[in-house]
């Protein structure tokens, strides 16, 4: 989608002078594509926010005599993670309606209070919170579908995270548009705003086909399609929504979005769990990805997405956690382990979605799904240098057979030491240098405070 990429050469992220090189030595490295294993003895050279090589690590002390050295023995570096789905804000209601099926926690728990509390500085807080901790997940990037994206988009800047912001588009009226028109047209200016800028980027976001009416959809089809934006959408998320589609529309969600020029290839269907195989067949064909959120499907009981179903069809996968509101957290390599096992225990194969497959899905899946996958998403040369730094040296992860599958089914958020965006860090021996933790945590802490008095 080449509107919607930065391109792949040039400085992606604004500097008053040039950087330094820094030469990075892991004692592994792992590139993003599934296919191949982490490598040893492997450097990574970057500057002016660019990878410059990848290189065996003798060679790159040669070439690179001058570039400042960032030695990371037990560590593997790998491209920092995508989480290729969440609603930022929504950390301020987190724990809200737990154990609730789906209809049941958005009627009756999280729309009454969004009606209520949405604000500009609801989105700020809560975003704020949610960059912090998605920081300290080894989150790069975020793609985001909730209210006031503006604001989204300027927690983003100041945090130093790359983000693909959702034109979000409903029905329902809310504190942030009134109608379609309105939600379209916000969307737009956003999308104009941060077209430039080298971590921003924009996506069409259509809450779901049961909150909005066919000729919004049809308007978001066609404008995704004039301007080259990836489309994301939730889709056959419960039993439930199947069946009121069926009995609404005389046909399933995707058939009906289908007929209205949603199904192609920026489309971005989120959750799946309901797929039939001639539905797999169709995604395949028409090259959409699908967005697996495994612990916020278990969490409310929505059901378990097909992935090594979608996997064998070629259908391109995405990770992501959902909102904290129903996850709890935003936890990509918690995702990851949960993700490999729902496969294996859900197919009764213990090969299925083996742990290279499931970092793909975390980081280039995540990137092709957005419509980025030229930018970031993998260690290559000219690359982003948005990259990821995992510390194994510790009880739980040792000894190190396999990094790969220490890293999904051993590691945790507390391996997460170093993070680099566009090659500026944003987590140095696991210390945020981008964010006030303190200050993000008690700005949420009293709105919190307001919405329980």
């Amino acid at each position: 989608h080449p509107a919607n990429a930065a391109p792949a050469t040039g400085n992606p992220s604004p500097m008053p002078h040039p950087a330094p090189t820094e030469l990075i030595e892991p004692d592994w490295l792992w590139t993003g594509h599934a296919g191949q294993p982490a490598l040893r003895d492997q450097s990574l050279v970057h500057q002016d926010g660019r990878i410059v090589a990848v290189l065996p690590a003798e060679l790159a002390r040669v070439r690179y005599p001058q570039a400042e050295r960032v030695s990371l023995p037990r560590h593997l570096l790998l491209p920092g993670l995508i989480n290729a789905h969440t609603h930022a804000a929504m950390c301020l209601l987190r724990g809200i309606g737990s154990d609730l099926p789906l209809e049941a926690w958005l009627q009756g728990a999280v729309w009454p209070l969004e009606q209520r509390w949405m604000s500009a500085g609801f989105v700020q807080a809560g975003s704020e919170l949610a960059a912090a901790e998605m920081i300290r997940s080894g989150i790069t990037c975020f793609a985001d579908m909730y209210f006031f994206p503006e604001v989204t988009a300027d927690v983003a800047r100041a945090s130093g995270l790359r983000a693909v912001l959702g034109l979000i588009l409903i029905d329902f009226p809310s504190a942030w548009a009134q109608d379609a028109d309105a939600y379209l047209a916000r969307g737009l200016e956003l999308r104009d705003s941060i077209r430039h800028h080298p971590r921003l980027h924009a996506m069409f976001a259509p809450h779901a086909p049961y909150t909005v009416s066919d000729e919004p959809l049809r308007q978001c089809a066609a404008l995704a399609e004039e301007l080259e934006l990836p489309l994301q959408i939730h889709l056959h998320e419960t039993a439930q929504e199947v069946r009121d589609s069926e009995l609404r529309h005389g046909r399933r969600p995707l058939e009906r979005i289908s007929e209205l020029g949603l199904l192609g290839s920026r489309l971005m269907a989120v959750h799946a769990t309901q797929l039939l195989d001639g539905e797999i067949d169709a995604l395949a064909a028409a090259g959409a990805s699908v967005v697996h959120c495994p612990e916020s499907n278990m969490k409310l009981a929505s059901g378990i997405c097909p992935a090594p179903a979608l996997a064998a069809a070629g259908v391109n996968l995405a990770i992501g956690t959902d909102g904290a509101a129903s996850n709890n957290d935003l936890d990509l390599l918690g995702e990851l382990r949960s993700a490999g096992l729902l496969a294996k225990v859900s197919t009764g194969d213990a090969s299925a979605l083996p742990a290279p497959q499931l970092l793909e899905m975390a980081t280039l899946g995540g990137a092709r799904a957005l419509g980025i996958d030229a930018v970031t998403g993998s260690l290559e040369a000219g690359k982003a240098a948005d990259l990821l730094a995992l510390d194994l040296s510790g009880p739980a992860c040792q000894p190190v057979h396999d990094p790969l599958t220490q890293a999904v089914y051993s590691a945790g958020r507390d391996s997460v030491a170093e993070l680099w965006v566009a090659g500026r860090r944003l987590l140095r021996a696991r210390e945020l240098l981008t964010l006030d933790e303190s200050a993000v945590i008690q700005r949420a802490s009293d709105f919190a405070a307001r919405m329980t008095e």
